[in-house]
């Protein structure tokens, strides 16, 4: 590979994780990304519950259960023996699965895109702008 296409960007997609207490009132608290690039066969998540938020919101919230939902998303994102028989799919239908949208407590945002030559890094990156 040349000088030059080593330096090119990849394509990314991305989505929020948010944790959203009470369907009906629609509030929210942002509490992760997932990152996938297919290109770098990349996939990956990085979670961090504000948990004094959370509790602003729904005082009863049940906080082991939405710690267990995300290190679900997480065990996904890894794949291994964590994620069951989803470790066998690709990455991509894994990122798909995750960003699919549903009514729960935790729930994935709009996938978004951009260009990265650091997967990894832009991760660190969005979590800082976006969770932190």
């Amino acid at each position: 590979m040349s000088e030059r296409g080593s330096a090119r960007k990849s394509v990314y997609e991305y989505a929020l994780l948010r944790v959203v207490p009470s369907i009906e009132r629609g509030e929210m608290v942002n509490v992760g990304v997932i990152v996938y690039c297919q290109l770098k066969d990349f996939l990956a998540c990085r979670t961090e519950m504000a948990e004094r938020r959370l509790l602003a919101l729904d005082p009863e919230l049940d906080l082991c259960g939405v710690r267990s939902s995300l290190e679900a998303v997480d065990s996904m994102c890894c794949g291994g023996e964590k994620a069951g028989q989803a470790a066998q799919e690709p990455l991509g239908s894994r990122f798909r699965w995750l960003t699919a949208p549903r009514s729960t407590i935790v729930q994935p945002g709009p996938v978004h895109a951009g260009l990265t030559h650091d997967p990894a890094a832009e991760l660190d990156r969005l979590v800082d702008l976006l969770v932190r």
